[in-house]
């Protein structure tokens, strides 16, 4: 499966090559910024702009709602998950 997660560009680290510093969950990491970029939007409007990254692209903008919205969804599902490990791990727990 495929997940994009929702980051803030927080500085563009090369212009010219459409690189930019990105922060998901209080984690930095270079990303390429070249499907969010264009006459009307250049690499330096991006700073501050929430994100939609895969693989190590902005593949699109958000606004901050739908951004803060998925993440805390994607923070609901990471806890529903550990629960789901956790009822399978007991000893009561039987396969479906």
């Amino acid at each position: 499966m495929c997940l994009g997660v929702p980051g803030q560009i927080v500085r563009v680290t090369d212009p010219a090559n459409q690189l930019a510093i990105v922060e998901v969950a209080g984690v930095q990491r270079e990303i390429n910024i070249a499907c969010i970029v264009d006459e009307t939007n250049p690499p330096e409007s991006c700073v501050g702009a929430w994100v939609l990254v895969h693989v190590g692209f902005a593949m699109s903008r958000l606004d901050e709602k739908e951004a803060r919205d998925t993440l805390a969804l994607l923070h609901e599902l990471g806890e529903l998950q550990a629960e789901i490990e956790a009822m399978h791990a007991s000893p009561q727990a039987k396969a479906a």
